[in-house]
């Protein structure tokens, strides 16, 4: 089956490149695209898709602005950003909106490919070493206190799902996780499964920012 992609980007070139570099590919259909969030909006309210390729900077609407549109409304596709630099504020921000993972600009075409195979299939596209990076700016801005609601979902997990939230909030991936734990790496996926639905998020960095809204990171 086909999986239908946008290109949102405000440089044409930037577009044109991903939509040849996609185009090799038989499983993926890049079927629209739009150089500003809003027209973004329209256009998948119109014919929607299964995934964004999301640029940040743009005019009229940002990326972070769409993303966070696009997540609320009904048929929320999957949201890849894209980005200059591998640990932008701005990527911190769309990711704590509900993106499922980013590229960097210059992130090889095969890669490319394969991160947006990954998100597809409902695995983020987040680098383990940027994801760490992106933890570190969400608990460095931590408030004076812990908020209640955000305790109130962490006591939601149990002792092993939190052990494996914590090591989420560090930035771990999940070989390294499985490591530490002593557990198979399929387990640490079926764990961070529960995670997410628990605690009402879509990525890593989103475990990050409850944790540290529950004091404890």
């Amino acid at each position: 089956m086909t999986s239908r992609l946008m290109i949102v980007d405000d440089d044409a070139l930037v577009r044109s490149g991903l939509r040849l570099l996609i185009g090799g590919d038989p499983g993926l259909d890049v079927v629209a695209e739009a150089g500003n969030g809003r027209d973004a909006l329209d256009l998948h309210a119109a014919d929607p898709v299964d995934l964004v390729l999301m640029d940040l900077r743009m005019p009229v609407m940002d990326g972070i602005d769409a993303t966070e549109a696009f997540k609320a409304g009904p048929q929320p596709p999957a949201v890849i950003v894209l980005t200059t630099f591998d640990a932008d504020d701005y990527v911190m921000r769309a990711l704590a909106v509900g993106a499922d993972g980013f590229l960097l600009k210059d992130t090889p075409p095969a890669e490319i490919i394969a991160a947006i195979g990954r998100v597809l299939g409902g695995e983020p596209a987040l680098s383990p070493s940027v994801t760490a990076a992106l933890i570190k700016q969400v608990v460095d801005g931590r408030g004076n206190g812990p908020d209640q609601r955000a305790r109130a979902a962490i006591d939601s997990l149990t002792d092993r799902e939190r052990d494996v939230a914590m090591c989420l909030a560090r930035g771990a991936s999940n070989a390294g996780i499985a490591a530490e734990l002593f557990m198979s790496v399929a387990t640490v996926k079926a764990h961070i499964s529960r995670i997410f639905q628990k605690l009402d998020v879509t990525n890593r960095v989103q475990v990050a920012i409850a944790m540290r809204d529950a004091g404890l990171v």
